[in-house]
């Protein structure tokens, strides 16, 4: 037999191919977020009303809580006022930049609670399975039964007005909408391949989850659960509206369409402009959730 030699020449002219780092599935989903125009711009306009809730106390140009009868109801472009006045004559910019808190708050907090509170619901009773999964998804389904608005003014109406009791009136509303989502999910999930192994390998159910489970399931919940940040704004201007949410004289969105709602025959413009905030933030809410879902889709 005779044997192959290779010139020392060549063998040094080999050189490895340079390794190529894989994208990473969120780098790939802030990389296809990021090529969608519709859901940059809802981000960026999210992010300016966060930071004008958070910078209002500074940006405002006047004292959001200071009253002139003088200077009620004025238009839209009077001098020292550029979006009017309401009834008691307070600068309609400087409540709608200090009203974005409130009106923010109420809206994001809610969801955040319902956010934990149903995850955890849910994946106990997706991957429990069973005698707990029935009990457990039969006692959410109960509030199926009423409308989000119904069961939100009936929880206000019973704990009484307020900015706490609407908080935990708009979180019960969400925790079953949620759970649902949630239970969905991981019941697909604890069926997968990568569970089994990890039950062969004799991990515990709380391992299990923690480290197999949660990670896969956290992404499209989140996505659910933003997309209802749009709805909490809107219940919880509603429970304001109706006198059952934030009190006066704090600038709230909601709370100021119920004040003004007399103006609208002698300063439409005006008394609409919270109204105008409100479709603003829950649109951006909506497109920043479409944006996000379709960032995490795969299939596209």
């Amino acid at each position: 037999m005779s044997s192959i030699s290779i010139a020392p020449n060549a063998a040094a002219s080999v050189q490895p191919l340079p390794a190529h780092r894989s994208r990473g599935y969120w780098a790939s989903v802030a990389q296809r977020f990021m090529r969608d125009p519709v859901a940059m711009g809802a981000a960026a306009v999210v992010i300016l009303l966060i930071l004008m809730a958070i910078l209002a106390p500074w940006l405002s140009p006047s004292d959001p809580y200071a009253t002139s009868i003088i200077k009620r109801l004025k238009p839209i472009g009077t001098e020292g006022l550029p979006l009017g006045s309401d009834e008691l004559g307070r600068d309609m910019l400087s409540r709608l930049m200090v009203g974005a808190r409130l009106s923010l708050f109420m809206g994001i907090t809610p969801v955040l609670m319902a956010f934990v509170i149903g995850t955890g619901i849910g994946i106990l009773a997706g991957y429990a399975g069973g005698r707990t999964n029935t009990v457990i998804m039969r006692t959410v389904d109960v509030f199926y039964a009423f409308p989000s608005v119904l069961l939100a003014i009936a929880l206000s109406g019973a704990l009484g007005a307020g900015i706490f009791n609407s908080l935990v009136s708009l979180t019960i509303v969400f925790i079953p909408q949620i759970a649902r989502v949630a239970e969905s999910v991981t019941a697909q999930a604890r069926n997968r391949d990568y569970v089994e192994a990890a039950r062969a390998t004799g991990a515990s159910a709380f391992t299990i989850v923690r480290v197999h489970v949660l990670g896969n399931v956290l992404g499209p919940i989140f996505v659910y659960a933003t997309s209802l940040i749009a709805v909490s704004m809107i219940l919880a201007s509603g429970l304001s509206f109706l006198g059952l949410g934030v009190k006066p004289p704090e600038p709230e969105w909601g709370l100021m369409l119920n004040t003004l709602r007399t103006a609208i025959y002698t300063q439409p413009w005006v008394a609409a402009l919270p109204g105008l905030m409100i479709f603003i933030t829950s649109i951006s809410f909506n497109l920043l959730s479409d944006g996000l879902r379709s960032a995490m889709d795969n299939k596209g």
